[in-house]
C-alpha cells in the first residue's frame, strides 16, 4: 500500500464503457417516426436535440422492446450492465495502478435498474475485490447522483484512508414506452411531449472513477474539495421517473431549464464564497448536459465562454444523456486540460442541483 501523505480524497482513475454507436437520426428514421406516426412535434424534438449519435444496449431499430414488462426489462438489466461496469472499473483501475483487493468501498449508481444480489456485489466478485470490500448502492436519484455518490466515497477515503471506486451505470435503452393513441393522433398531450424528449436524449453509459488518499507515488488526480446541493421542492414534479408495469417512465417538464437558470448561480457562488473563491477563480466546468437548453441557461447564468461548455457539449453530441454516469464522463475529458479548480455540476428530481469543486493536486 502507498504511505498516507494527507487527509484528502483524490480522482486518480478515470474508466469508461460504452455500448454499440447508434445515429441519431437512423433512431428517427428507423424507428421513432412510426414509433410516433410521424408527428411534426416529436421531428422538431430530433431535430434540435443537439445529439449526432447516442449509444444504447437495445437498438430499437432492430429490437422492438416498448412492450417488455419491467421484469424483462429488469433482467435484461443484469445482462449487460456487468460486462459494462466491468470494463468501466477495470480501467479506471487501471489508470490509477491499483488492484481490486485494495478498494475499501465500492459505490454503484444507477436509476435504470435493479437486482439483489446487486451489481456491487456481483462485479466486487468478478473484479476479484475482497470480501472485505465495503459495498454502497444508491439508486433512483437521477441523472445528479454521481456527485452525492461522489462525496460519500470521498468522505469515506479521509474517515478510512482507503482507497474507493465509484461506478455510475445507467441503460435507458431499456425503457423505450409504448405510443399513445394521443400521439398517433398527431395532438400529443404534454405528457406525451414529455416523453418523445425523453426518447430523444437519453443514452446509455457506464463510467467510473478510483479515489484515494493522498500518498507518495500516487498519480496527479482532483481533490474533492467540497460539495453543496439545493432541492427546489416548489418543483418536484417538473422532473420525474416511475416505475410502471412497462419499466420505467420519465416526466420532463419544459419548464426545467428556467427552474435551474435561477438556481444555478447562487448554489455556485454559495459553494465558492466558503471556499475563498470566486466565478472567475474556476476553468474548468463539468455541465451535465441535460439537454442542449440546459447547458445554454446553466452557461449564462453563470458567463461561461464557448470553450467552458465545449466538454458538455461534446458528451452530449457524441453520447447523448447518460443520467448519472454522464458527468463523470465530462470530468473525464477535462482530465489533465484546465487549471487548477474546476466545479461539476448536475441536475436531476426533486428538482436537484449538485456542485462539487475539485482542485488539481
Amino acid at each position: 500500500m502507498r504511505a498516507v501523505q494527507g487527509m484528502r480524497a483524490v480522482i486518480t482513475g478515470h474508466g469508461q464503457a460504452l455500448p454499440p454507436a447508434m445515429s441519431q437520426r437512423e433512431l428517427w428514421d428507423g424507428f421513432f417516426r412510426a414509433h410516433y406516426g410521424d408527428a411534426r412535434v416529436a421531428r422538431k424534438v430530433w431535430e434540435h436535440s443537439g445529439i449526432s449519435t447516442r449509444r444504447g444496449v437495445v437498438d430499437p431499430t432492430k429490437e422492438d422492446i416498448s412492450g417488455w414488462g419491467t421484469r424483462a426489462r429488469m433482467q435484461r438489466f443484469v445482462e449487460e450492465a456487468l460486462p459494462l461496469g466491468h470494463e468501466a472499473v477495470g480501467k479506471a483501475l487501471a489508470a490509477s495502478g491499483l488492484d481490486p483487493a485494495e478498494v475499501g468501498l465500492f459505490a454503484v449508481v444507477s436509476c435504470t435498474g435493479y437486482a439483489t444480489p446487486g451489481l456491487d456485489i456481483l462485479l466486487a466478485r468478478d473484479l476479484g475485490m475482497g470480501d472485505d470490500t465495503q459495498r454502497l448502492h444508491i439508486g433512483h436519484m437521477g441523472c445528479y447522483a454521481a456527485l452525492p455518490g461522489l462525496g460519500a466515497v470521498s468522505d469515506f477515503v479521509v474517515a478510512r484512508q482507503k482507497p474507493a471506486v465509484l461506478l455510475c451505470v445507467e441503460l435507458t435503452s431499456l425503457h423505450v414506452q409504448p405510443s399513445t393513441a394521443s400521439t398517433r393522433s398527431g395532438e400529443p398531450l404534454p405528457e406525451d411531449l414529455q416523453q418523445m424528449v425523453a426518447h430523444a436524449l437519453f443514452s446509455d453509459a457506464a463510467a467510473a472513477v478510483v479515489l484515494e488518499p493522498a500518498t507518495t507515488g500516487a498519480p496527479p488526480g482532483l481533490e474533492v474539495v467540497d460539495a453543496v446541493a439545493r432541492t427546489d421542492v416548489s418543483t418536484a414534479d417538473h422532473m420525474t421517473w416511475d416505475v410502471t408495469d412497462l419499466g420505467f417512465a420519465m416526466g420532463l417538464s419544459p419548464r426545467v431549464p428556467d427552474v435551474l437558470a435561477v438556481h444555478a448561480r447562487p448554489v455556485v457562488e454559495e459553494l465558492l464564497s466558503r471556499n475563498g473563491l470566486t466565478l472567475g477563480d474556476v476553468e474548468g466546468w463539468a455541465v451535465h448536459p441535460g439537454g442542449r437548453r440546459i447547458v445554454e441557461v446553466v452557461g449564462e447564468a453563470l458567463g461561461l465562454t464557448p470553450a467552458q461548455t465545449a466538454a458538455s457539449y461534446a458528451v452530449l453530441d457524441e453520447v447523448g444523456n447518460c443520467s448519472s454516469s454522464t458527468v463523470l464522463l465530462v470530468l473525464e475529458r477535462l482530465h489533465g486540460a484546465v487549471g487548477e479548480y474546476v466545479v461539476a455540476m448536475a441536475f436531476g428530481p426533486g428538482l436537484t442541483l449538485c456542485a462539487t469543486l475539485l482542485r488539481r493536486c
